[in-house]
């Protein structure tokens, strides 16, 4: 065993530091295990499981996770930016060890032993390798775990490892497999109503006038109108009833003060165009340097929407003056708060219990249509509120992710290697989780509603926003990032999976490819003489070889290989991918090759299905997805006007992890693989073509369009 290499605690254990909050006892040979974090599809119960598991010396089986639940659990604030492993792994690990340190230490005082000679096997106390008639369930009604973690307790060396650093079948699935209730829509809630919004249009549009008689019109059943200022609801006993009424009841309503869009908004380059918050992080800007080369070229995204295989849903009931909401969001501790806020009630009479969604890693409905529930809830006290947003409602009010321009400039040096870089970017917020007053929709429709916030991004510290990795990993001379952040957009836009690292690894990575194509240089090579960092180099050389890359294939061909590499947020995976197309008239994907660092892994199946699943979205926004807008909000609002990857469009994909049982801390995996991807395909159909796409996404029309002028 290795002591734990400093007692300061982490930021989840620090935040949630006694014992007692992480680990219980309930009964023989049964564990609990709380976490803060949630299942949202992307397999973290099972890695933390096995976390325990390990720390804890016992069968994983006997451990029943419970997760996102504010009375229960820990407050780990929200289920992002890949740090359920990285930074909320290492807390349950602390705090299971210290549980296991306390447990063997009042064994041994209450029973005359040694420390040293004393272990866990399964739970059962073993002195000397043998077992003893103590074990966990005996003692620890002796035990106070409601004291504070110190962080003390020694940790079990990885080379003893028995359960992390094996594939593990995921704790969720057999529940989903047999149907029963773990999604959220499937909530069954007896004398349920269910409700449909209104939708306000837009921040400070009024309700000028409202036909109730037609609204009810044709209404097969009880049907009732809930209204508080702006916000409008349609409720029923009857879910069809709702939802009926629901799909032409906005036609009957008239609204004051809706600020109409252009369709040209939906264009990355309209960000050029408008006012900006400015910022430099790095040394300033100098003048051009006499006999090098200064190039530059400019890249963009368009909107994206998260997609979610299924809309938003919640239930909320008030009765006895407290609230309780089950939720499908990201964060319940945050989304209580917020509620708490909007409502004017005491954050002690609301209740936030996390129920599996749909996936979609980031900031979709799901915090909306709990605030939705919420509302109703209080105004029919004693009645459940189910809420289920419609498709169309789904896609036309969620938040979505920023569209971006990037510019990427070199000052290059008589090698051809950059000496000076500079990343500046355009983009509107990708932070607009309900963290603060007027984030939510129906807050924004109630009585007296608050101001809009004040526009900020994610800061630096948690990885940016915008900014994410726009600070190339390369070893440069000197480098900044100039942000212009855009304080006012047409559209809501908050975090999906990745937030700026999309648009930033997809401009930095093909702009890395123009200046070795400059340099007659072999992409690969090119990026190694770049890089020094030796995780680096390996996840690059090793998906080289996995897709047997060959320097000097021919340009122009309609078929080629193209390469790409980041490091998450610079402090997460590592992840070099490589990417085969076939171009004619529109790019199609032939194979995927991944290598990534993540260091320890903890269940490899799980991180190679992130890496999977990474790889298969971000082809999506690649070829496929926009937003669109039109006069009265987005335009985009089914599958026909948002297309994405079909099953027969996908790739064979090959993953590959690098030293996953290495001594090393365990890196956030979820998003590393997916700005590679959007530039391995850059790259790819730049050289299958023999003239490069900017532009996400490269659907047909662009790829015509650059034939044409190419």
């Amino acid at each position: 065993m290795t002591v734990s290499a400093a007692l300061t605690l982490p930021s989840g254990l620090a935040d949630n530091p006694r014992l007692d909050q992480w680990v219980a006892f309930p009964g023989p040979r049964q564990v609990t295990v709380r976490t803060g974090k949630v299942e949202i599809g992307q397999g973290v119960l099972t890695a933390l499981r096995q976390i325990a598991a390990e720390e804890l010396d016992i069968a994983p089986e006997r451990i029943s996770l419970q997760s996102g639940d504010t009375e229960l659990t820990p407050n780990e604030g929200y289920t992002s930016g890949s740090q359920s492993i990285q930074v909320g792994g290492v807390a349950l690990r602390l705090a299971c060890a210290e549980v296991r340190l306390l447990i063997l230490e009042h064994a041994a005082a209450a029973f005359n032993l040694a420390l040293e000679e004393l272990a866990v096997r399964d739970g059962v106390i073993t002195r000397l390798g043998q077992p003893t008639t103590h074990d966990y369930w005996s003692i620890a009604g002796s035990v106070d775990l409601s004291r504070q973690a110190t962080g003390r307790a020694a940790l079990k060396a990885v080379a003893d490892y028995t359960v992390v650093g094996r594939n593990a079948p995921r704790v969720d699935l057999a529940a989903k497999l047999s149907g029963e209730t773990v999604f959220i829509h499937d909530l069954a809630v007896e004398g349920a109503l269910h409700a449909r919004v209104i939708r306000q249009p837009c921040r400070n549009a009024s309700i000028a006038s409202i036909d109730e008689a037609a609204i009810r019109r044709g209404a097969r059943g009880p049907v009732d109108l809930v209204r508080h200022g702006n916000f409008l609801a349609v409720v029923a006993p009857d879910e069809t009833v709702a939802e009926t009424v629901a799909a032409t009841a906005a036609s009957h309503v008239v609204w004051h003060g809706v600020e109409p869009i252009t369709p040209q908004q939906e264009a990355a380059g309209w960000l050029l165009q408008r006012p900006s918050i400015d910022r430099v992080i790095g040394p300033e800007p100098t003048g051009p340097s006499p006999g090098l080369t200064s190039v530059e070229a400019t890249y963009s995204r368009g909107y994206v929407a998260h997609a979610s295989v299924a809309p938003s849903c919640a239930v909320a009931v008030f009765r006895d003056g407290k609230l309780r909401v089950w939720t499908h969001s990201q964060g319940v501790y945050p989304l209580k708060a917020a509620l708490s806020r909007m409502l004017k009630l005491d954050p002690g009479a609301i209740a936030v219990t996390h129920m599996q969604g749909p996936g979609c890693y980031g900031h979709n409905g799901a915090d909306d249509a709990a605030a939705d529930a919420a509302v109703i809830a209080v105004r029919m006290p004693g009645k459940p509120i189910r809420v289920r947003w419609r498709r169309e409602e789904e896609f036309a009010f969620e938040p979505v992710s920023s569209s971006m321009v990037v510019t990427a400039h070199a000052v290059l040096d008589a090698s051809g290697r950059p000496a000076d870089w500079t990343t500046e970017i355009w983009s509107g917020t990708h932070s607009g989780r309900p963290g603060r007053d007027g984030q939510l929709l129906a807050e924004q429709a109630l009585p007296d509603p608050p101001p809009p916030p004040e526009p900020s991004d994610v800061p630096e510290a948690r990885g940016g926003g915008g900014t994410r990795n726009a600070d190339p990993l390369y070893d440069f001379a000197t480098k900044r990032i100039i942000h212009h952040l855009i304080p006012d957009m047409p559209v809501r836009t908050s975090s999906l999976r990745g937030l700026g690292a999309t648009a930033n690894v997809f401009a930095i990575e093909s702009f890395i490819d123009e200046l070795a194509e400059r340099a007659g240089a072999d992409s690969v090579a090119y990026r190694l003489s770049l890089l020094s960092d030796q995780r680096a180099r390996q996840v690059i050389e090793r998906v080289a070889a996995m897709c047997d890359w060959r320097a000097g294939a021919p340009v122009g061909t309609g078929q080629a290989k193209g390469i790409a590499f980041a490091r998450y947020k610079n402090r997460a995976a590592y992840a070099a991918v490589v990417v085969e197309v076939n171009v004619d008239e529109e790019i199609k994907l032939a194979r995927a090759w991944c290598a990534a660092d993540a260091g320890l892994v903890i269940n490899p199946d799980g991180a190679i299905n992130q890496l999977e699943g990474g790889i298969i979205q971000a082809a999506s926004w690649t070829l496929k997805e926009q937003v669109r807008l039109q006069e009265t909000g987005i335009r985009s609002r089914d599958w026909e006007s948002y297309p994405v990857l079909r099953f027969s469009e996908i790739p064979e994909v090959s993953v590959e992890l690098v030293n996953p049982t290495a001594d090393l801390p365990s890196l956030g995996v979820g998003e590393a693989s997916g700005g590679p991807t959007a530039a391995a395909i850059g790259n790819a159909a730049a050289r299958a073509l023999g003239t490069r796409l900017r532009d996400l996404p490269m659907t047909r029309e662009r790829v015509m369009a650059a034939l044409l002028t190419g």
